[in-house]
């Protein structure tokens, strides 16, 4: 009997590379892009008071074991710009051991204001993600709202994230020194890491959000005030140095965006920004 050789799938290689500049009258353009399926970036007009707006889309719907997506955004000196996706990126089982690869670059330069504001990346049962999130900030007054939003398993559905990876790893430097790096790695037992209380106590979705903006120390008051006033639970603000760090951990994933829509429009204005969410990102 002739052994037969299991079909090899097709596998996405994705690229998108945005660059914006600012100029001496305080306007920002796009200076760079380069896109490649399925990656794509639409550039809609602003609305009033918000800056150069990027929406980014995956044109395949989401990613699976194999899949590789390359991200590079760059601010440049003076430039003011936000980067949204278009909806949450879904990671699909994998059909071997092989992860999706996200590999994420944000560099924000002198006199510059970037924000990242992500959808929610949903995790399916059997999903293998392997992602890299690296920031470089320059000297000074650079500035920065990037964050995540991670949701275990289609909630909806009644589906939870039992089995699979998740590896994660975020590192930010300033001026090129090492100012924050963090790890995450669910494997093996995962419902058992979801559900310990001394790890994520049962939640099914998480968050992160890294603003580096003038006046931490006040940012940081207006949000532990926010988390009392709203009653938040499972929810945390950090100061390491000039760099405010906010957690999230939620048992309900539609309420734990909601705060995350609360704390992010609460630090906009350090970035010279109205204190609401966007049009573009939608509850």
């Amino acid at each position: 009997m002739t052994g037969t050789t299991a079909p090899r799938l097709q596998r996405a290689d994705g690229a998108l590379v945005l660059g914006f500049d600012g100029d001496a009258a305080g306007r920002s353009r796009l200076a760079d892009l380069y896109q490649h399926d399925p990656c794509r970036a639409l550039l809609p007009r602003p609305d009033p008071g918000e800056p150069l707006t990027a929406v980014l889309v995956t044109t395949s719907g989401g990613l699976t074991g194999g899949d590789r997506l390359r991200l590079q955004v760059t601010a440049g000196a003076g430039s003011a710009a936000l980067c949204t996706p278009q909806a949450a990126e879904k990671i699909y089982r994998a059909e071997d051991a092989v992860p999706a690869a996200l590999d994420l670059t944000l560099t924000v330069a002198a006199g510059a204001a970037l924000e990242w504001l992500p959808q929610e990346t949903i995790l399916f049962d059997g999903a293998r993600l392997r992602r890299q999130i690296r920031i470089d900030l320059a000297a000074g007054d650079a500035r920065l709202l990037a964050g995540d939003i991670t949701v275990f398993g289609r909630i909806a559905r009644g589906e939870r994230f039992t089995g699979g990876l998740l590896a994660d790893h975020w590192e930010l430097r300033r001026a090129g020194r090492r100012q924050w790096v963090e790890s995450q790695r669910l494997e093996g037992d995962i419902p058992a890491q979801l559900t310990h209380p001394a790890g994520f106590a049962g939640a099914v979705a998480q968050g992160l959000i890294l603003c580096a903006a003038p006046e931490p120390d006040a940012a940081r008051a207006r949000l532990r005030a926010l988390i009392e006033a709203e009653a938040i639970a499972g929810a945390g603000v950090t100061l390491l140095g000039d760099l405010l760090l906010v957690r999230l951990l939620d048992a309900d994933a539609v309420r734990l965006r909601r705060h995350f829509a609360l704390f992010w429009a609460a630090l906009r204005p350090g970035l010279g920004r109205p204190a609401a969410m966007p049009r573009l990102w939608q509850l």
